[in-house]
């Protein structure tokens, strides 16, 4: 029974956090350049540090699958530092291309880690007070993980679309 409240909260926030972005986050972002629609979901993004706290005993359980604890929290610590480099790089051209890398390296980690949850067997129960991380802030990471895909290939496209009408 555990496992099934801890999916329902987890579809909960996906659901809460898709209304969020349809409503308020999407309608702000979709009118600016590419570099200043990216800048508030790299800054969300350089919050990744909190995956640190699955290798912290007392926060987690020591019974925490090592193999998931660990794939989590270094995978988070890369994609918060890329989320970082990117920030410090827009809008230049590197910027935008360590966006890509951060955006599909953190989308990977966070799939990664459900994958690594689920062969580990982890119980909810086990994540202890870092429960909150996958139904709360996962949910909302992957929904603007998706937000910074539509930025990066509609920009990407109306670059080629304006080249194309304005040839060198």
């Amino acid at each position: 029974m555990p496992q099934l409240w801890f999916f329902t909260s987890i579809a909960f926030s996906v659901i809460a956090w898709g209304i969020v972005a349809a409503r308020y986050i999407w309608p702000e972002l979709r009118l600016r350049q590419r570099a200043e629609a990216l800048r508030p979901l790299l800054i969300l993004h350089s919050f990744r540090f909190v995956g640190l706290a699955f290798l912290v005993p007392g926060v987690v359980s020591p019974d925490l699958p090592p193999a998931f604890a660990h794939s989590a929290a270094y995978g988070d610590i890369i994609a918060a530092t890329l989320a970082l480099l990117s920030l410090l790089l827009l809008p230049r051209g590197a910027g935008i291309v360590i966006a890509w890398v951060f955006n599909l390296w953190g989308s990977a980690d966070l799939l990664n880690a459900f994958y690594q949850a689920n062969a580990a067997g982890l119980l909810p129960g086990q994540l202890g007070a870092a429960y909150f991380i996958p139904t709360f802030v996962v949910p909302l990471l992957l929904i603007t993980h998706g937000l910074a895909f539509r930025i990066l290939l509609q920009h990407q496209n109306e670059s080629t679309m304006r080249e194309s009408r304005h040839p060198a």
